[in-house]
């Protein structure tokens, strides 16, 4: 059974549709009896009646289709449902015509209904009508549901990003908190003194990386303000072992970057370059913006870079894929042995500036 109060009601622009539709019918098919010379009021009020009919039982329709849901049906079943629709409706709009112009309008001479085949003659006329009303309809309704749809798939997309983004986030935080934990753990007996110092520079990083966790890009020089940290940390537990330097473009201080990308490319060359290594070794930081507004970081440490084949860091690849989420193709992270200075490895990170995009003004570093 169906039910047409289930129907949606229409909008204002059907109704617009509609009325302006049937309104130039109503105009052209006057215009062609002027034209022809045979517009006599009866002619215009039998024209009147058959725009008023074709309105009424093409809103009927409509309503036919949204109650029993043929817009969702395969273009076969669709097309059987609608031929013998148009087939009924147009019987029908020529008795509710012929009865309109037979009992009210009361025409003379020609303007009077004559025979069966006037009959079927108009009501395959009025088909024709409907046939191309249907196909306006439909043509709209698969256009918006077209459109919705793609509109619906980028906020899926979006939603999809935004999941992907917090997750990496969330896998990289706890992965610098382990290490700088297990650090602590390692002086704890030996130097209590120094541990005390070391859990207050961790709490300081730790309050900086939950702050900037909610933020998808960050200031460089704040992100440079969390590896100054990070580095301070780690010389209390490598001393003379560690040698570092920082050496920032005043121009790039402002761009912004992931946040703890940075941090973990730092991390990343103490624990697998420096640590490893009795004598320790040096960190070099350079940041550059170029002229074609591109950003370049580099890090250089002591140590030799081996990657496993097919396999790299959770830190590394976390921090690819937020790049490829932020910045799609444009931005690039490679890691490489310095092919011009033996036990180097290099970290490049290559990130676009959007030409006049509004950056907040970044603090001074401590």
């Amino acid at each position: 059974m169906f039910s047409y109060a289930a129907a949606p009601s229409p909008s204002r622009l059907y109704w617009h549709c509609q009325l302006l539709g049937w309104s130039l019918y109503f105009v052209g098919c006057s215009l062609i009896f002027a034209f022809t010379g045979s517009a006599t009021r009866t002619m215009v009020l039998i024209v009147l009646t058959i725009s008023a009919t074709m309105l009424l039982i093409s809103h009927w329709l409509r309503y036919h289709v949204r109650a029993n849901r043929w817009e969702q049906l395969a273009p076969l079943p669709l097309l059987g449902r609608l031929l013998a629709a148009n087939v009924v409706l147009s019987l029908v709009s020529q008795v509710l015509i012929w009865a309109v112009i037979i009992f009210l309008i009361r025409p003379v001479g020609n303007g009077n209904p004559q025979g069966w085949g006037q009959f079927f003659g108009y009501a395959a006329n009025v088909n024709i009508l409907l046939w191309l009303w249907s196909g306006f309809y439909f043509g709209w309704h698969y256009l918006t549901s077209f459109r919705q749809a793609e509109v619906d798939k980028w906020k899926l997309a979006a939603a999809v990003q935004e999941a992907e983004m917090r997750t990496l986030k969330a896998q990289i935080n706890p992965h610098f908190m382990f290490n700088g934990l297990n650090n602590i753990r390692a002086l704890v007996m030996e130097n209590p003194a120094r541990a005390r110092d070391m859990i207050t520079h961790l709490s300081d990083l730790l309050r900086y990386s939950i702050q900037l966790n909610s933020a998808e890009q960050v200031p460089l020089s704040r992100e440079l303000e969390i590896v100054e940290h990070y580095l301070q940390l780690e010389a209390l537990q490598l001393e003379e072992r560690l040698h570092y330097s920082l050496d920032v473009d005043p121009a790039a201080l402002r761009v912004l970057i992931p946040p703890m990308t940075l941090q973990l490319l730092v991390e990343n060359a103490i624990k697998h370059g420096l640590a490893p290594r009795p004598a320790g070794g040096v960190i070099r930081l350079c940041a550059q913006l170029n002229d074609s507004n591109t950003l370049h970081v580099t890090v250089r440490n002591t140590g030799r870079y081996t990657p496993q084949p097919g396999y790299q860091g959770v830190g590394v690849r976390n921090a690819r894929e937020r790049l490829a989420l932020l910045f799609g193709p444009a931005a690039h992270l490679h890691l490489a042995n310095d092919p011009h200075t033996p036990d180097m490895v290099v970290a490049h990170l290559q990130l676009p500036v959007a030409a006049g995009a509004p950056v907040p003004v970044a603090p001074a570093l401590a």
